[in-house]
Formats: structure tokens, C-alpha cells, sequence
């Protein structure tokens, strides 16, 4: 062990506790305790070593613009969420589903700087200003997204959208009254039009003789005694305001109050609906039809005129029947059944259900933010379609589809054919000389072609096998590509897949093309409903 230099000067005295030794002094202490002295001197000459480092790094990094752009990304996301510019429901659900891009692109900007700087020959690495934190909070917002994207839709259906008396029945009692009929009675000569606003409650509508308005409530109220109910009972009875033609149906809202309406209004009316709480149902009317609910089902069925159905809230189903005018749905719901349409029929929205249509007599547009499918010339068959497939039969005129990650199959196709999928299969059962376009990525294709048709081929795949029932020319080991003619040629049939197969078969023989219009009533000259106020005419953005 190390002994203390030799003394001679006058002792310095001890140091105070827990406090770190005079630096720089020569130790006059007692020996016993020199090799504390040069313990904490070593340590304080390690801890200024480090302090010099850290602050010689620090002086070589330079800021990054990561931070302040995602900053200013978040500070105008916000701004248009709650300025209304952006549909928030829209845009949670659209960040619910693809918040892992946010990864990518803050990688490949880190990336990108890690680039400039080795080029530059900087020394030193990125101060990303703390913006680390944001990042993570981003990351945790978009988990909880996606995973209320993916509960949201059966929790609400199942106790949120029409059963909202789950919640209420805990506020108390329930107490119930049939309210007396309401009526009113429009002028005649021009095609009515009313107007029903309801808050809370179900509405069914349906076509009466003559130009009287009829209106039943049942009405519900949760809570509070006898007496209370009363005066809630009678505060909110229905009410209808008559201005010639024209006519409001409504019922003021209330806490804890559902009122159930069952109206009768004159078979040539058009009906415009406004519904917060409940389900819909409209039958029996010559006009047109206008829905809009925030949460419930919408039922139409035997109507003349068009029909427009917006859903506001995931849960809601909609379903049309015998319509001899457009049929239009939009926002976010569960299942669509539509069958029976003069017209035709536009779908813009998700829908988390099955979608199933059936004889549609004019075009057929689906938009969301997974799919989108044309059909420009119309539907006599049927159509399902989930998730996961998209089943067909009857297609007529053009074909335009393009979608992922589901298996299509579409049978007796009358008209040209342009599909774009991936990680799905493929099969198309061709009804004529029409011409194919398919690109697939990890998906099988397979084409029926009928016999006595000639067709130009042109296909190749990528770590995949050929199979042609047809005599044509296939080439190639790990690249495979098939070309040639079938008969005497015609159409051309473009077929493009990878890491998967391709399937060139004989098919039956072309059946005739069915008829186009469905049995359903003509539509009325009726002009469309306006949009109630505040709402906007675009579709839901996906």
C-alpha cells in the first residue's frame, strides 16, 4: 500500500462527512485513511473525463427535423379533426388500421439523415429533441385504435347502437305509455313531403290511403317516479307542423325519454328521416326516401323512388327491397342486403358484415377503403361478398375490381373483366368474347374460357406452374410465361401472377344473357330530398 508523503507541515484538518476531499491538496491526514484520498481522486478525475466527452458529443450532433415535422403533421391532423374538416370517426378507424406506415416513415426519414451526414463525412450523430416520447404516445394511440376498430363494431351492436335502454335501465324504473294518435292533413295536388326528426326511439313508416298523417308513440322513460314520468309524457308528445304539401314530424328530446313512432303518411309521399337512436323501417311509399341514423338499422322495402341511406356510427345494417329507383348507401356499418333494385345501386363506406345483392338492374359502384368493384351493367344474379371473398354470378357489361387479401370468384361473366387482387385467388368463368385483364400477387389464377371462342393469351408467373387445357406456348423454368391463340384468335387474355399458379381451362358452353330489369315498381319523377342541415353531400371518406 501507498504510504502518505513524509510531514513537516501543519496537519490539514479532516475533511467533513460526505463531502469529497480538497482537490489539488496535498494529503496531510492520517495515514490510515490515504487510500480513501486516492479513491475519491481517482473518482473525480473519471467523473470530469466523462463530462468532457458527453459535452465534446453533444457539440458534434446536430438537430434533427424529425421531431418538428411530425410535430407540425400532429398540430394539423388536430386542427382538422376539430375544425370538422376531417371526419374523426373516419380517420380513427383509417389510423387503426394502417398506424404501422408511421414506423416506416420515421425510419426511413433516420435513415435518410443517417445518409446526409455520411456523405457529408459529419462526425457525430442526431439530437432528435426529445421527440422519442411523441413518438411512443403516437404508437400507443394507434394500438388502442386498432384495437377499438376491431371491438368496437360487435360491443356496439351488441349493447350500444339500438339497445341503448342496457345503459338507461340503470338511471331506475322503467315507465311505459302508448301516447294518443296525433294527425294531420296535408294539401293535395303536389307529391308530399315529410320530414321526421326523432332522437331517440324506433321509427317505422308506412303508406296509408288518402292525404292524413298519422302518429303513435310508445314512449319509454327510465327513472324517477310516476309523477315525473307523467310530466315527461306530457312535455314530449309527438308534434306535426303542416305547411301545405309539406309536414315536420317531431319529438323533442329529453333525458332518459325513447319514444317509438309508428307513422302513417300518404302512399305518394318522399320522406326525409333524421333518427339519433334506433332502428328504421320504411314501407309501401311512392317517393323517395332519405335516411340518415347515428345509430340502428335502416329497412326499405316496396318503394317507387330512390332511396339514400347514411349510416353515422359502425353497427348499423341497411337493407333495401323491390326499389324501382337508385339505391345509395354511405358511412360505416355491419351487414347490406339489397335485391330487387330498378336501379342503380352505390355503396361508399366499410362495412364490417356481409354484403349480399341480388338482382340490380342498372350499375353497381362499391368504394371503402379495402375495395373497389364496378359493374357497369347490371346485376340479374347475385353478389356476397365479406371480408375475406367476393362471390358472383351474372355479371353484366364492363368490370372493374380491385381489392386485397380476398379470393374472388366471379361465374357467367358477360362483359369485359379488369381485376387487381393480392393474396387472394382468383377464378373468372368467362359467358362470351370479352377481354381479361388480371394481375394477382401470391394468388392463383384460373380462367374458363367456352368452347368456339377464339382468344389471344398472354400470362407469366413467378415461382408458379402454367396448366392450359388450350394447345399454347409455355416457356421458362423459375419465369414462366404462356402466349398463343385459342381458335382463331379474338380478345386478349392478360394474365400476370407471382408465387403462384396459372390455369388456362375449358368452360361450359356460353349461356344466353338473363334479363336485365327486375320486377319492381317504376320510379316517380320526385326530385331528390335535401340534405339535412349541416350535413354535407360528399360520401364518407375511408
Amino acid at each position: 500500500m501507498s504510504t502518505p508523503p513524509p510531514g513537516g507541515r501543519p496537519p490539514y484538518p479532516p475533511y467533513p462527512p460526505n463531502q469529497p476531499p480538497y482537490s489539488g491538496q496535498p494529503y496531510v491526514g492520517d495515514p490510515r485513511n490515504y487510500w480513501r484520498y486516492q479513491r475519491d481522486q481517482q473518482r473525480n478525475a473519471w467523473k470530469a473525463q466523462r463530462q468532457v466527452l458527453r459535452a465534446q458529443r453533444r457539440a458534434f450532433r446536430r438537430p434533427s427535423l424529425i421531431g418538428p415535422v411530425l410535430l407540425i403533421f400532429v398540430g394539423v391532423l388536430s386542427l382538422l379533426l376539430v375544425t370538422g374538416r376531417l371526419a374523426a370517426e373516419s380517420f380513427w378507424a383509417w389510423y387503426g388500421h394502417w398506424w404501422p406506415i408511421l414506423l416506416i416513415v420515421l425510419g426511413v426519414a433516420a435513415l435518410f439523415e443517417w445518409f446526409l451526414d455520411a456523405r457529408s463525412g459529419s462526425v457525430g450523430g442526431r439530437s432528435f429533441g426529445g421527440y422519442v416520447g411523441l413518438v411512443i404516445f403516437l404508437l400507443f394511440i394507434g394500438g388502442l385504435a386498432s384495437g377499438w376498430q376491431h371491438f368496437h363494431g360487435p360491443w356496439e351492436s351488441q349493447f350500444g347502437d339500438n339497445s341503448d335502454d342496457f345503459f338507461s335501465a340503470f338511471a331506475g324504473p322503467q315507465h311505459t305509455r302508448d301516447m294518443e294518435a296525433v294527425t294531420a292533413t296535408i294539401a293535395t295536388g303536389a307529391a308530399p313531403q315529410i320530414q321526421i326528426q326523432d332522437p331517440r326511439g324506433d321509427v317505422q313508416i308506412a303508406a296509408g290511403e288518402g292525404n292524413q298523417i298519422v302518429v303513435i308513440s310508445h314512449a319509454v322513460v327510465y327513472g324517477g317516479t310516476d309523477d315525473d314520468a307523467q310530466k315527461v309524457f306530457a312535455a314530449h308528445r309527438p308534434h306535426v307542423t303542416v305547411s301545405g304539401s309539406s309536414a315536420i314530424i317531431a319529438v323533442d328530446s329529453a333525458n332518459n325519454l325513447r319514444s317509438n313512432l309508428t307513422i302513417t303518411v300518404p302512399r305518394t309521399a318522399s320522406v326525409q328521416l333524421n333518427a339519433t337512436h334506433g332502428d328504421a323501417s320504411i314501407t309501401g311509399l311512392g317517393g323517395n326516401v332519405d335516411a340518415t341514423l347515428n345509430h340502428g338499422d335502416f329497412q326499405a322495402a316496396s318503394i317507387g323512388g330512390h332511396v339514400h341511406a347514411r349510416l353515422v356510427s359502425r353497427g348499423g345494417s341497411v337493407s333495401a327491397h323491390e326499389v324501382g329507383g337508385d339505391v345509395t348507401a354511405e358511412g360505416v356499418g355491419d351487414d347490406v342486403t339489397f335485391s330487387d333494385i330498378r336501379g342503380q345501386v352505390v355503396l361508399n363506406g366499410d362495412y364490417t358484415g356481409d354484403i349480399h345483392l341480388e338482382r340490380i338492374g342498372k350499375s353497381v359502384h362499391f368504394h371503402s377503403s379495402r375495395t373497389e368493384l364496378g359493374i357497369d351493367g347490371g346485376l340479374p344474379g347475385d353478389l356476397s361478398m365479406d371480408l375475406d371473398s367476393l362471390h358472383a354470378t351474372q355479371l353484366l357489361g364492363q368490370i372493374h375490381l380491385v381489392t386485397r387479401s380476398k379470393d374472388i370468384e366471379l361465374s357467367q361473366v358477360f362483359g369485359p373483366s379488369d381485376i387487381t387482387d393480392s393474396d387472394g385467388r382468383v377464378e373468372l368463368d368467362l359467358a362470351g368474347s370479352y377481354p381479361v385483364q388480371i394481375k394477382d400477387s401470391k394468388g392463383d389464377i384460373e380462367l374458363a374460357v367456352p368452347p368456339g371462342i377464339g382468344f389471344r393469351v398472354s400470362g407469366q408467373t413467378h415461382n408458379g406452374d402454367i396448366i392450359s387445357d388450350f394447345p399454347l406456348t409455355i416457356t421458362g423454368d423459375q419465369n414462366k410465361t404462356v402466349s398463343g391463340q385459342i381458335g382463331k384468335g379474338g380478345p386478349e387474355l392478360s394474365l400476370i401472377t407471382d408465387n403462384a399458379d396459372l390455369h388456362i381451362r375449358k368452360g361450359d358452353a356460353a349461356p344466353a344473357a338473363p334479363p336485365l330489369a327486375p320486377n319492381t315498381p317504376n320510379a316517380p319523377p320526385a326530385p331528390h330530398l335535401r340534405l339535412p342541415h349541416g350535413q354535407a353531400a360528399d360520401s364518407v371518406s375511408q
